[in-house]
């Protein structure tokens, strides 16, 4: 009982230095999804943006990283949440320099403030399958509430093991709220937001 009891506590103090190590590497382990949430699986969520040019085409670029976790239960919604981050340097234009010029101070100041964030406060249904979540987006620093277009495209089983569930999100803001004010006679002020938004629940 005495070697079961000090093998007990060896490992816990093993856990507790290797955080601790993490937390110091900077690499501390990522909080757990709120129980009965659904983890954001990155590799199936695609997250796209378009402004306006104001001579020309509408432009689209994508955000490469995504996490967080999110729940929308029509059957309780008052316990639904969506909590996303993404960092702004996984910002893609399709052209490097452009990429540089959006992570810098004309555009969302990666370096100062380098993620992009959406935490809801309340989820309404709107129609089958379809919700609209309130909640405070924030970039550049700045945060401001807007609310979001959710469409309920699947949910069964995932491959990997547990439940699945498929969201196509839309949204808008006016990059101007935010801080984010340059080239006004080029491009457009609003951005327009599409999340093809997938997660799993084991």
């Amino acid at each position: 009982m005495k070697v079961r009891a000090l093998a007990v506590v060896t490992l816990v103090a093993l856990a507790g230095i290797g955080t601790a190590l993490m937390a110091a590497a900077g690499r501390a382990p990522a909080p757990a999804p709120t129980i009965g949430a659904f983890a954001i699986d990155a590799v199936h969520t695609t997250v796209v943006f378009k402004v306006q040019r104001i001579n020309g085409a509408p432009f689209y670029g994508t955000f490469k990283k995504i996490d967080g976790s999110f729940n929308i239960d029509p059957a309780n919604l008052s316990a639904s949440i969506v909590d996303v981050t993404i960092p702004v340097e996984s910002i893609d234009s399709n052209n490097g320099g452009r990429d540089k010029h959006l992570k810098g101070a004309d555009f969302f100041s990666a370096a100062e403030f380098p993620n992009l964030a959406f935490k809801s406060k309340s989820v309404t249904k709107t129609a089958d399958k379809q919700f609209e979540i309130a909640g405070d987006l924030t970039a550049r620093g700045v945060t401001k509430p807007i609310t979001i277009k959710a469409l309920q495209t699947g949910t069964g089983p995932a491959r990997g093991g547990g439940t699945a569930a498929g969201f196509d999100v839309t949204f808008s803001f006016k990059r101007s709220d935010f801080g984010i004010n340059y080239g006004p006679q080029a491009l457009g002020d609003e951005v327009a937001v599409m999340v093809g938004l997938e997660g799993v629940k084991k």
